[in-house]
């Protein structure tokens, strides 16, 4: 039972991170301000820590 509650919650992590990653990916392809290295940069993070990044990233870009 306490496998069952644990993969169910590292399922749920998985999941979050994925969708969470994809959101971010999606608004720093549709930023046009951003030159081709910078959005692979942004990216890679986006894929690495979708969720530390992603109050960095609109910090940045809301100048």
């Amino acid at each position: 039972m306490n496998e069952l509650i644990f993969y169910s919650i590292l399922l749920f992590f998985v999941l979050g991170h994925l969708v969470l990653a994809s959101l971010f990916y999606r608004a720093i392809s549709k930023n046009k301000e951003l030159s081709f290295q910078e959005k692979n940069q942004w990216r890679l993070k986006a894929l690495i820590f979708p969720i530390g990044y992603w109050f960095l990233f609109k910090k940045r870009t809301s100048k």
